[in-house]
């Protein structure tokens, strides 16, 4: 199992980063309770070698970016930040996409403000629009690309067949869908990157899915002495060399033990058990 992903050929980070989602109010929307903490906890990340961290201009809106750029800037050199764009927010657990061009420039442009940066390093379209063709979305981020505000681009909530189209179009470094040893909906998208040699980056690693595979989680934590958290973060790490995990979490604690699963070598009874073969 590798420790690092190279994105795009240029961009090597450690594979278990952290998604920023989180660091909001209820329902992704406004500011955390206690910004100082949120500050803190990503400051934290960082220090205990977190390379890449996930957010969206939509998360708060606005908020997770806001914070970001002013806990880590000026950031280190090894520290990718990736953005998405292409949902808007109407109130808590509301989203809406908008794939029109003139929607996504401004929102790069809004992103690239918030975290204090000139370049984004990786741009994810955060979900088709099925009111803008796919061709003039990805065209327009093509473009800004080529402005040299975004480095690498990415696509998120991307079917197998969606995503050849997206790579007929720009050249795609990353797919970010919602995956986990118990929401396997996924597998196939996370083949075809793994054959393409494209970041596969699983949102939502514990997930909602078949009862029968979150008790075997729980077992199998239970006999390594291991939350259920890690199993599932390492489960995902063991899955292929191409997969990023980003959890998030409010709390140091839990971002400490999420961590930690890096380290984590689950057996081959282990993964066994956790796929559901006897």
């Amino acid at each position: 199992m590798k420790d690092t992903f190279t994105l795009g050929g240029d961009l090597t980070v450690h594979r278990l980063g952290f998604g920023a989602m989180r660091l909001t109010g209820k329902g992704v929307w406004g500011p955390p309770e206690n910004p100082a903490e949120a500050r803190a906890l990503l400051r934290r990340a960082v220090e205990l070698g977190v390379e890449f961290i996930d957010t969206a201009d939509s998360y708060g809106p606005e908020v997770s970016e806001r914070l970001i750029g002013d806990s880590l800037t000026p950031y280190l050199p090894a520290l990718v930040i990736a953005t998405k764009g292409g949902l808007v927010r109407g109130g808590p657990g509301q989203w809406s996409p908008d794939g029109r061009p003139e929607h996504l420039r401004k929102a790069l442009e809004g992103s690239l403000k918030r975290l204090r940066l000139d370049r984004i390093d990786l741009y994810q379209l955060h979900r088709i629009d099925p009111k803008v063709p796919m061709s003039e979305s990805l065209g327009t981020l093509a473009d800004l690309q080529r402005e040299g505000k975004i480095r690498h681009l990415g696509v998120s909530n991307f079917s197998v067949n969606e995503l050849r189209k997206a790579r007929e179009l720009v050249e795609v470094v990353s797919v970010q869908n919602r995956y986990s040893v118990v929401d396997r909906q996924s597998d196939d998208v996370v083949d075809e990157c793994a054959r393409l040699g494209v970041a596969f980056i699983p949102w939502f690693p514990l997930g909602a899915g078949d009862l029968s595979a979150g008790k075997a989680v729980e077992t199998v934590a239970a006999r390594r002495g291991l939350t259920a958290h890690q199993v599932a973060l390492a489960w995902l790490l063991q899955r292929a060399d191409n997969v990023l995990p980003i959890p998030g979490t409010s709390s140091v604690q839990h971002l400490e033990e999420n961590l930690a699963a890096a380290q984590v070598v689950l057996t081959a009874e282990d993964v066994k058990e956790l796929n559901g073969k006897k």
